[in-house]
Formats: structure tokens, sequence, C-alpha cells
């Protein structure tokens, strides 16, 4: 019988299982949808057993559609910045699962900042204080635990390690840690000051491991025999850099899904100074791979949105409609909850900037698809002005990468090839391929470059990009300042 890799990929709002032969190709897949809830205006939460469920959906559809395989290890990738809580002894989840995109922690963030913690924070941990970021979603969690009981507290891979393992493993992989605000980037260690700060009991933390490393075996697990050794873990737009193979310094990447992701990879640790992150793309062997990184808040989620309000039938005729537009037009910012990087800035609000009579349907069309490119842009401006490397391959995917027009935008904006990945599942064979590695099916780093992949490159052609980017600026700009500074002008 052949032997492959399960891998998880454990996403906002869909969980997906592939199944990933040892010479990289995948075999089978499945997915299963999870579900949002918003009970409050700007606050994002998730079912946590609703989770765990959606996984094991996950995997029966991949099981179903695929070969008989032995499946020699699974590896996880997982929706980062979102965090839950749940009973040590148990299992029992203690609270929901708080979204990454969840406001529920800006009065808290707030705070934070005008006590002058902000520039103490991002020097440990590489993150602003924003309500993106878990530390104060960790402390809301536990002001609301119930008295007398043993919590555990976790990023969404160690849930699914604690689930997949029936409970016996408390386990983070270091990438998860770094988007904690809770660990000590430098040092790769939970920080008491941290702690402290944020109110959190570090004896509720997960124990941290490499990526590649082994969280445990497989335990009472519909559909998966017990014993399966769970050989990695990692957050997934780490998970996507590492499936591209972009290992070199300067290398780097872009996900198109609700947001965005930018990330390149760095020679070491670069403490960020503006507009950016520093995280640890992943780790092996104890050692670990820095990257910058910038988080686009609302990136392609803008466009169902805009083909909505201009009555078009999906977003592939947005697009479509876009494409067909004439120079000139207005500007469009899609900040509904804010902006995040270069800006961060949490009171900033979705604007139009050049309206006229005269403004058409697919200039408003084109305004959005603009928007996307143009966030990827700004980030990337900050991310060149503090790396010490240029930037080298830079790699597409996401659903919206799938657009030829689109990535050609991004490729004009940037002035930079973009390599167009045929690669869905990207996060999940980057889990894949670290999970091999642990399992001595791949022996190293070149080893998982050389495997075969279907890319399409696009460079930057004529294009009235510089034009665009002006109107860009100045919606931006009306964007982020107040109004009453505007009617002061």
């Amino acid at each position: 019988m052949n032997t492959a890799i399960l891998a998880i990929d454990q996403g906002t709002t869909n969980s997906k299982a592939v199944l990933v032969s040892t010479d990289g190709q995948i075999l089978s897949r499945g997915a299963s949808p999870v579900g949002i809830e918003h009970p409050q205006p700007g606050w994002v939460e998730q079912c946590p057993s609703r989770l765990w469920d959606s996984v094991l959906e996950a995997i029966s559809a991949c099981l179903q559609s695929g070969p008989e395989v032995d499946i020699i290890g699974v590896g996880i990738s997982n929706q980062r910045e979102s965090v839950t809580m749940w009973d040590a002894v148990t299992g029992e989840a203690l609270g929901p699962v708080v979204s990454w995109q969840c406001r529920r922690t800006a009065s808290a963030c707030g705070d934070l900042v005008s006590l002058g913690y902000a520039e103490r924070v991002q020097a440990l941990t590489g993150l602003p204080i924003d309500p993106m970021f878990p530390g104060p979603k960790k402390k809301w969690l536990l002001d609301r635990a119930p008295a007398g009981r043993d919590v555990r507290l976790g990023t969404i891979d160690a849930w699914l390690i604690h689930c997949f393992t029936g409970g016996a493993v408390h386990a983070c992989d270091s990438a998860n840690a770094a988007r904690s605000q809770l660990y000590d980037l430098k040092r790769q260690v939970w920080s008491d000051e941290l702690c402290d700060l944020f109110g959190i009991a570090k004896s509720a933390l997960p124990e941290v491991q490499d990526s590649s490393s082994l969280f445990g075996v497989t335990k009472n697990v519909p559909g998966l025999r017990n014993g399966i050794p769970i050989a990695s873990a990692i957050g997934d737009s780490h998970a996507a850099l590492f499936g591209h193979g972009a290992f070199n310094p300067g290398d780097g990447k872009v996900t198109f899904g609700t947001g965005s992701s930018v990330m390149t990879t760095l020679p070491r640790f670069i403490a960020p100074q503006q507009g950016i992150t520093t995280t640890i793309a992943w780790s092996i062997g104890g050692q670990a791979t820095y990257a910058f990184e910038g988080n686009i808040l609302v990136s392609a989620a803008a466009l169902p949105w805009m083909a909505d309000m201009l009555g078009v039938a999906d977003v592939q005729s947005l697009i479509e409609l876009a494409a067909t537009a004439e120079p000139g037009g207005p500007g469009f910012v899609p900040a509904f909850v804010g902006l995040g990087a270069p800006y961060w800035q949490s009171d900033a609000r979705a604007t139009f900037t050049g309206i006229t009579f005269n403004t058409s349907r697919a200039q408003m069309a084109r305004a959005a698809t603009d928007s996307i490119a143009f966030q990827v842009h700004d980030v990337f401006k900050a991310i060149s002005s503090q790396s010490p490397t240029p930037l080298g391959r830079l790699y597409a995917d996401g659903g919206a990468s799938k657009s030829t027009f689109l990535m050609q935008c991004v490729s004009n904006t940037l002035n930079h090839e973009i390599i167009q990945c045929d690669a869905p599942e990207a996060s999940a064979l980057g889990a894949a391929y670290l999970a091999g590695i642990s399992l001595g099916v791949w022996p190293d780093l070149p080893a998982i470059a050389a495997l075969p992949r279907s890319v399409t490159i696009l460079s930057p052609n004529q294009s009235d990009a510089v034009a665009r980017l002006t109107v860009w600026q100045e919606a931006i700009y009306r964007s982020t300042v107040r109004p009453s500074s505007i009617m002061s002008e």
C-alpha cells in the first residue's frame, strides 16, 4: 500500500484536508465550512467544537474521494491570531474562538497604547498593539473562565493538537507562538514580562515546539487509526511561504484571501521599525527562520461586496467589468474594519474619493480591484525600506490569485515579476512538506524546493499604474484623516 501525509488547513471560513503523496503530489482533497458568528458589531467568533467537527468532516471527505493509502503522518496549518480556551481535564471548550478579525479588544488595546507600552511590546514580539493580535483576547477569555477550572489557552494549532491527541498534548509551534503577542521573538520563550502585562497565566500556555517536530499521536479520531504522528504545525500564511519553497532571503509571497498576508524571508532576526511586523516563518531542528510580514485586513473580501453594490452577478463578472474601465476614475479604500499594515489605524473607514457624474460602473469596479494591488504595494514599500535584501522571487496564492488581470495589476504596481501559483492548497502543502521533513520523507530544504510546481510568471508591462496610485494615495489620506481635520483644511 502506498503511503501519504494527511495535511489539515484550518481556515477562517473552511477546513480543508489534503492527502499528499511522498513525491509531493495531491492525491485527494476534502473541505467543510466552519461558520462565523457576529454577536455584536465588530465582534467575530466561532464555535471550537464546530471547528473541530469541520476538520473531521473534511478528513472524511478527503479519505472517501482518494485512493487507499497508509497515512504515515498528519500536518497542520491553521488560521492565525484566533484563540480559544478549554478545560485541561475534561477538554470541554470554555469559550468561543475569538477570531483574528474580532475588534472586541479595541478599548483594551487603546489603553495599553495610551499607557506607553506600544514600543516595548513591538520590540519583544515584532507585533503592534492592535485588536488583531491575541494578547488582549486571551485576557478577555480568562476573565470569563469558570472559577476553579484548570484552563488551557491556545491558538488554533494548539486546539487541534489537543483534539487529535485526545487531550494528551498541549503544544503549539513557534510560528504560531510568534503571533500570540506573548512570545519573546528573539529569545524564543514565553515572556514573563508580556504575560504580566496582558494578565495571562503562563501555566495556561502550550509548550512551544519546532514547526517540523512530533507533537504527539492520534487518539480516538474518527476515520484515523490511533498512533499516527502529528508531525508538523504552522500558521497558514507561513505554511504557504514554505510550500512555495521561498527559502532564500528576500523571497516572498502574497496570499490573497479575506485579507492578505505579505511575507518575505529574512536572513536573520530584524526588529521592525514601522508599519510591518517581524515573525518566525518556521523553525526546523531548533533553528528559526524569520520573516517580515504585513497583514492587510480586507483584501479580496471587498470584491463580493462591490459586486453586490454594482448589481453584477459575481466576483468574476466584477473583475471582467473592471478590465473594461477607461483611465481615471475614483479611489476606493476597503477599510471596513480599519486598516492594517502599513497604517495600523483601527478607526479608518471605507472611503470612495473622486466620484463624479462621469464615473462609470466599470471605474467603480476597477477601484475595488486596484485597492487590492495598492495595499500590497504599500506593504512592500514598507518592507523594502527595512529589508537588508532586495525583493526576490514573489509568489501569489489564494483564491484571487487565479485572476490573471488582478495579478497583472499587482505586477505593474510593484514593477516586479509575480509567480502566479496553481496551488489553492499552498498552506496544506507547506504543512505536509514540514511533516515530511519530520518523518524523514524529504531530507532537507533543497529537496522540498525541487518538488514540481505549476506556475505562471507575469512580468510588469506598460500601464497607468502610476496615475492610479496617485488617486489611491489621496483616498488613503481621506480614509485615515479624521473628518474634522479635513474640514479645517
